[in-house]
């Protein structure tokens, strides 16, 4: 007998670089591979470039589910349009202080870039709490703590 595949709602993972969204969804993949991301991917067949002048056409035509990376603004078009119904999950850091030494640690980027990450995070930060649209957030002070809230939050069995 076939056994019955697991059927997730959408979960949309948000939070400033730096804040460990990237290793928390990496540790629900491996416990459950296949569900949270697509393996194999390829450009031409499950992504595509185009042109600005073609996506700004195909903004146009609301092509998109959502398009915009700034704040909340995403999030609003996502839920406006009810197109799916998912969950949205905030990542938060512990401090800003934290995020700015999670960010220096990686020695990935300029003092530049990492200064323009940390004015969007500070946006996002401010926003967040105040905007209501999110069904969690999550601190992340302790990582297997948070995955922990995270697991029981998309399995049902917590809605923090």
């Amino acid at each position: 007998m076939a056994s019955k595949p697991i059927v997730v709602r959408p979960i949309i993972i948000s939070g400033p670089s730096g804040v460990g969204k990237g290793t928390l969804i990496q540790m629900l993949d491996d416990a459950h591979p296949g569900i949270f991301t697509r393996t194999g991917e390829t450009k031409g067949n499950t992504y595509f470039y185009v042109s600005e002048p073609d996506f700004k056409s195909l903004i146009a035509e609301s092509a998109f589910v959502e398009y915009t990376p700034s704040e909340t603004k995403w999030q609003r078009q996502m839920r406006e349009r009810a197109i799916i119904d998912p969950r949205y999950v905030f990542i938060k850091p512990p401090s800003f202080d934290e995020l700015e030494t999670r960010l220096r640690k990686r020695s990935t980027e300029t003092d530049a870039s990492i200064e323009k990450r940390l004015g969007r995070a500070k946006r996002e930060l401010e926003q967040v709490d105040a905007s209501g649209l999110y069904d969690m957030v999550l601190v992340n002070e302790d990582l297997a703590v948070s995955y922990d809230k995270l697991k029981a939050f998309v399995w049902g069995s917590s809605t923090e």
